[in-house]
């Protein structure tokens, strides 16, 4: 899941850049991308590309701070305490942050997920404009001042939020479907934590969750654009140096194989939500790219999946059909998503377990694995011709520790897998019969 801090501000300086120097990162990602790495005397990583290719400077800190560490009575905790970084800082209002990055052209956003919390800045890299973005941005990650008033608009805002998504068919499928799948594993709690827990969150527990998660060696800074290794380095320690200083990397534990069996809620919706899913992926597991590829031909490929050839364009059952695996520290989900008429779902859902079934008992052929490998290794480098692309990848590369030829080995590892590997890798990964499953708007027996 992605979040973006409230206080964005699009400047036209930067936009216009984007839309002028485009074409030059098309030729570079073809490119080996020079990532260097180090380590900051605070104990924080840092990963760094060079560009000097547009007066830019993006810069990301994330931190082992995603809604896997909150606990069961304090869910909500770990998002408030990011939601919060940038509503008083250092001596600085909310209001007063805001205009200070919107007068120098910077824009703050921020990422979330299960595993991470990631606090990201983009500014002109003009010396002027870039201090005053990195002083206001310094003071959010390093002296959030987490304000009571804040705190309870916020939660006031949040707990409406999820009381309206609690009647929404995708929510209430999505929810159900990761209790089934992760049940108490840290994984399971919902990132934006339970109205009871929310209430009961206080201002102290927002810092505690600071002190203990946004620690130096708890964080991975990353840094693209118009700065040499030297300002980097000085950026990177400025940063760091005041982040607290305790606390080891947050791990949790391994993922237990779920019970099988198929959800089914009545909802008034016209349309069934149905959603599968089992434990798939580590970001580092070694089966990584044999089930990528393979996904991609099972559902992953849009119109040139099997799953679209036989959920929508030989049964019209449903508009689109997808499948994909969302890799984290530890197993992340395996999904199958689609929508359909009501009366059609149990048709649907038996369809795509046929499917999967079948393709993890043959495995594809080698003129879908030929397509496959074409569409993706074609594709890849719309993947990282933008400095906002590459970031996500140094980020992704830094905090799951991935070597830092991963981009250059990238298109070599997809052309390498074979339909024996595939097969393989599904067969021992993806168990058809233990996926759990669940249907939002079934149809309500008599």
């Amino acid at each position: 899941m992605k979040k973006t801090l409230r206080k964005m501000v699009l400047l036209q300086p930067i936009g216009c850049f984007l839309a002028l120097f485009f074409g030059i990162y098309s030729q570079w990602a073809l490119a080996a991308l020079p990532i260097q790495h180090w380590r900051a005397s605070s104990g924080a990583q840092v990963y760094f590309v060079e560009s000097h290719g547009l007066p830019i400077l993006d810069i990301s800190v994330d931190f082992s701070a995603g809604s896997s560490a909150d606990t069961p009575e304090k869910s909500g905790c770990a998002s408030l305490t990011l939601q919060l970084l940038d509503l008083g800082a250092g001596g600085l209002s909310e209001d007063k942050i805001s205009k200070s990055l919107a007068d120098v052209g910077a824009q703050l956003s921020a990422r979330f997920d299960r595993d991470r919390a990631g606090v990201l800045l983009r500014t002109l890299s003009n010396k002027n404009e870039r201090n005053q973005a990195l002083d206001i941005f310094s003071k959010i990650i390093q002296y959030p001042e987490f304000p009571k008033n804040a705190l309870k608009r916020e939660k006031a805002r949040v707990i409406s939020g999820l009381k309206e998504a609690k009647t929404k068919p995708g929510y209430i499928a999505r929810h159900t479907l990761n209790n089934m799948l992760y049940g108490i594993h840290p994984y399971g709690l919902r990132s934006s934590g339970e109205v009871d827990t929310l209430n009961g969150l206080q201002r102290n527990d927002l810092v505690d969750f600071y002190q203990t998660n946004y620690s130096a060696v708890n964080s991975v800074i990353s840094i693209m654009g118009d700065v040499s290794r030297s300002e980097a380095a000085a950026i990177a320690e400025a940063l760091s140096k005041n982040l607290p200083k305790g606390g080891a990397l947050n791990i949790s534990p391994p993922v237990t194989e779920p019970v099988s069996g198929t959800e089914r809620i009545v909802h008034p919706a016209t349309q069934s939500h149905i959603l599968l899913a089992y434990p798939g992926l580590k970001r580092n597991d070694p089966d990584y790219y044999p089930l990528l590829v393979g996904n991609y031909i099972l559902g992953g490929g849009g119109f040139a999946s099997r799953l679209m050839e036989e959920i929508r364009q030989k049964r019209g059952l449903a508009y689109s059909v997808y499948s994909g695996f969302y890799p984290l520290k530890q197993a992340g989900p395996f999904q199958i998503s689609l929508q359909t008429k009501k009366e059609q779902s149990e048709e649907a859902l038996m369809i795509t377990q046929k499917v999967l079934s079948d393709f993890v008992a043959e495995g594809p052929t080698e003129k879908e694995l030929a397509a496959a490998k074409g569409n993706i290794v074609g594709g890849f480098p719309l993947r990282i011709d933008s400095n906002k692309k590459i970031m996500e990848y140094l980020a992704v590369i830094g905090f799951y520790n991935l070597p830092l030829t991963y981009l250059d080995d990238y298109v070599s590892a997809v052309d390498n897998v074979t339909v024996a590997q595939i097969k393989d890798a599904f067969q021992r990964r993806i168990p058809p019969e233990g996926m759990v499953a669940v249907v939002v708007g079934a149809i309500e027996k008599e």
